[in-house]
């Protein structure tokens, strides 16, 4: 049974019976991350959703420091390899099995930077994952507005990581809708009250989702198993 950790913001773990994937470590600047970089276990591979800052994170760090691979849509992947880290590229709807088990890239629709290019020759396409560990998949929505392209998610997602902020992403209400979409079994807000300019209450998300899907609140350092 696969566990998912959190750790504040979109930074997840998710930890299978003999792999452990990190998923956007925005650990430092972040207000509410309950650990640092260096605190981590060593992943086997680090998924990362697009390149602000918020998500790309401590990736290239944590990469260089354990010799592990990034997976991230193929501009941003050159990027990291630019700066040293060992990449596996993808694009939007392609998929891969892995030792650890499959990845799928999913269409997000966000902004396309690469925050620390400074010469801006690195913007890239932002995506989602669907990762299936131990015969669970989980949905990391990464930064999203609400899409119908989620319709075609539906029957095929087990655990959905959807963002509720506002402003930079969907609110509350459209990630209701969007979790309506794709009918996971269970459903875990994320990049939601990290700034000011995101601070929602998380539980009108839960009256948007209603009866589709059990809602989870996690706080950082919590753990659930899947």
């Amino acid at each position: 049974m696969p566990t998912l950790i959190f750790h504040g913001h979109a930074c997840f773990e998710l930890v299978g019976s003999s792999t452990r994937i990190l998923l956007d470590p925005f650990l430092t600047g972040n207000p509410l991350a309950d650990v640092g970089p260096d605190e981590l276990p060593r992943p086997d591979t680090i998924l990362v959703t697009h390149g602000h800052g918020d998500h790309l994170g401590d990736a290239l760090a944590i990469a260089r420091r354990h010799g592990v691979p990034i997976v991230a849509p193929n501009e941003l992947a050159m990027f990291c390899r630019q700066e040293g880290a060992d990449v596996h590229p993808m694009h939007i709807g392609g998929s891969r099995d892995f030792p650890f088990g499959r990845v799928k890239m999913v269409v997000a629709f966000h902004g396309g930077g690469v925050d620390a290019d400074e010469s801006g020759r690195f913007t890239t396409f932002p995506c989602g994952y669907l990762v299936t560990v131990d015969d669970l998949t989980v949905y990391h929505a990464g930064d999203t507005a609400l899409t119908v392209e989620m319709q075609l998610l539906e029957g095929r997602v087990d655990v959905m990581l959807v963002p509720i902020g506002d402003n930079f992403t969907m609110g509350p209400e459209d990630a209701g809708r969007a979790v309506a979409m794709v009918k996971p079994r269970l459903t875990i807000p994320m990049h939601f009250n990290t700034f000011d300019i995101i601070e929602v209450d998380p539980e009108r998300f839960r009256r948007a989702v209603g009866d589709v899907a059990e809602v989870r609140l996690l706080n950082p350092g919590d753990a659930v198993d899947l």
